[in-house]
């Protein structure tokens, strides 16, 4: 795995989007980094993002926004799957080695928390009370496995798989009362790829079909109040969640999953909303596209 790169005449664009409006407010562009997956301080002042195997905060002062990196000390290079501690002061990290890290989100040591198992570890979720991070595991020497939902303590040790029937899981995130799980899931495919948005209980218990579309769907993401959700919406036969392509943010209302409430179309694809993007008010959430010049 190797850190993104921008494409000639591409540029990143990081935008901010409120509950209550149609229309998104650019917070950064530049042509000089590929920048993804922003999570949302605990103080609402940045935006935490990665870009060329490292992690850069946003900070959003008006008028202003300053790009900084934040030095990572034995942490190899990362990749878009990265989500804060509930206390908004360390930062869990996925390694480009397939292994997961923690770091204080100042800057300074990490550590690994996943031990060779014969994984690769893709983390998206750590539960309300940060005791318990859930993640994709798929086989190291297996090319092509579908990935499998895991569970495994925050300050590490041995993990475990969840059972959530056949199909390839992806983006499994907590609920923000710690209940359930929020994946995309090929359990209920109708063609391959065709990933749909699902739940299942925390504790353990069969999948529950969100909303039932034609369009292949990836990474729920619910605002800390729970009444919103955030999705990516790939193209209809689109294969896993590919860089470059035509897409739409979707934003739900949790009572209503089957009716968007706004719809944010863009350029992007990977890296637009892997994680948890949501600020701590839940009344706005952050997403990124990547525009080439010609379009």
């Amino acid at each position: 795995m190797r850190p993104r790169k921008l494409l000639g005449g591409q540029r990143t664009c990081v935008w901010i989007a409120a509950a209550g409006s149609s229309t998104p407010e650019l917070a950064y562009e530049t042509s000089d980094l590929l920048l993804e997956a922003p999570n949302w301080s605990a103080d609402s002042a940045h935006l935490v993002l990665n870009g060329d195997g490292r992690l850069w905060r946003l900070d959003l002062a008006e008028g202003s926004p300053e790009l900084v990196e934040i030095p990572l000390h034995g942490v190899p290079p990362i990749n878009n799957d990265h989500v804060l501690s509930p206390d908004g002061s360390h930062v869990f990290l996925s390694g480009m080695d397939g292994h997961l890290y923690r770091a204080p989100l100042g800057g300074g040591s990490g550590t690994r928390l996943t031990e060779d198992d014969g994984l690769l570890h893709f983390l998206h979720g750590v539960s309300p009370d940060g005791e318990t991070l859930a993640y994709v595991a798929i086989p190291r020497d297996s090319k092509g496995a579908g990935g499998r939902l895991a569970l495994m303590p925050a300050e590490g040790g041995p993990s475990r798989l969840v059972d959530t029937g056949a199909g390839h899981v992806d983006g499994p995130e907590y609920s923000p009362d710690g209940a359930w799980i929020h994946l995309n899931t090929e359990a209920f495919a109708s063609a391959p790829g065709h990933a749909q948005l699902a739940r299942l209980p925390a504790a353990g218990g069969p999948l529950e079909r969100l909303v039932v579309s034609d369009t292949v769907d990836w990474f729920p993401h619910l605002s800390p109040d729970g009444r919103f959700a955030t999705y990516v919406a790939f193209p209809p036969g689109t294969l896993g969640h590919p860089e470059n392509v035509h897409v739409e943010v979707r934003l739900v209302a949790t009572d209503a999953w089957e009716r968007p409430l706004r719809t944010f179309p863009l350029f992007g694809g990977q890296g637009t909303l892997n994680v948890s993007s949501w600020a701590p008010d839940s009344r706005r959430f952050a997403f990124v596209s990547y525009p080439m010049a010609d379009r």
